[in-house]
């Protein structure tokens, strides 16, 4: 075998959505802090293209790239590449990174619980492993501060007509809509139409409203639509379907944990979570993600929940993602089949 490069990969899910992590093969990327060099891996794509694209990835995978961290306190630091973003944080990513870490033996387990500091391009992200026979076996990670945005805002999208969604952020940038008002139960054999649905109705918010963070001034857009199913309530046990439509056009496998985390700000800023209840969302595969609220705080000048998800993950395999200087697609191809056909 030849290759000009060779990419050490362990592959993991968490709670069903894909999340790879490159572990050897890549120099860190310039950049004086992780959030920047986060921004160098976008603006090039090279490696995007390498491990995403086809025949080495696909729309359903995510990898993350492990980087020294810059933060005194973190242990580890990360940078997420999606099909179509390198967003400051993801939950089910986070998770994987997790189990990668702990059950690969980079970082030494703890029993009962290991406690480590993970630093995503957004920020510190600190993370309670539930550890058991040298299985990581739950993740708890306080997430990025999350807040929701404006409220019950009028959005026309084209052959839907006018919607009424709301705004937040959890880690990345949300629209959600409701589920049943949209006609969805959200299960399994409604993916497909999710997920086409779900990119019109981000890209006409995108068009038509805006988003702005208040100290991550490069993020301007709206990544996701969140398909919210109605919450069901027993005392303080908070339970609801969830599906997020990730461009260019695929329903996320887990609950996503930002998403969780966006709700949850949501539910919040209206009265309808407090501290003392839990939340549970459910995916269209049955999966599920746990969250609950340990505080507030604010974002700039916004008010925010301090979330904390949580979710299982698994290791799948070891790759190494190798080029032959004879191959005509270095960086790989997509085709409208599977990448956002609309």
């Amino acid at each position: 075998m030849r290759s000009t490069k060779t990419i050490h990969v362990i592959s993991a899910h968490a709670e069903g959505e894909v999340g790879d992590v490159i572990v050897g093969g890549v120099m860190p990327p310039p950049g004086e802090t992780v959030w920047e060099q986060s921004r160098w891996i976008a603006r090039d794509g090279r490696l995007r293209n390498f491990v995403l694209n086809e025949p080495r990835g696909g729309v359903f995978r995510h990898v993350n790239l492990l980087v020294p961290p810059r933060h005194p306190e973190a242990d580890a630091a990360f940078i997420i590449m999606e099909p179509e973003d390198t967003p400051p944080m993801s939950g089910s990513n986070s998770i994987c990174v997790s189990t990668v870490l702990l059950d690969g033996g980079l970082i030494p387990m703890q029993e009962p619980e290991t406690h480590l500091v993970l630093e995503a391009p957004g920020g510190l992200v600190r993370v309670r492993a539930e550890c058991h026979n040298g299985k990581a076996e739950r993740i708890f990670v306080q997430n990025l501060p999350s807040f929701a945005g404006p409220l019950d805002q009028a959005l026309e999208v084209e052959g839907l007509g006018t919607l009424t969604v709301d705004t937040a952020f959890g880690g990345d940038s949300f629209v959600i809509v409701d589920a049943a008002a949209m006609g969805f139960s959200l299960q399994a054999d409604e993916a497909h139409d999710i997920a086409r649905l779900g990119v019109r109705i981000t890209d006409a918010a995108n068009k038509a409203l805006s988003f702005r963070h208040p100290t991550l001034p490069d993020w301007r857009h709206f990544s996701f639509c969140l398909f919210a199913g109605p919450v069901q309530r027993d005392g303080n046990d908070l339970r609801a379907g969830a599906a997020v439509a990730i461009q260019p056009g695929k329903v996320d496998r887990s609950p996503t944990g930002t998403a969780l985390s966006a709700r949850m700000a949501v539910l919040h800023a209206r009265g309808q979570m407090g501290l003392d209840d839990r939340l549970t969302t459910v995916s269209l595969i049955g999966s599920t993600f746990g969250g609950r609220i340990l505080g507030t705080t604010s974002v700039g000048d916004t008010p925010a929940i301090l979330p904390e998800i949580s979710g299982r993950g698994w290791i799948t395999g070891i790759h190494q993602h190798m080029l032959d200087p004879s191959d005509p697609w270095p960086e790989g191809y997509r085709l409208t089949d599977s990448w956002g056909a609309r």
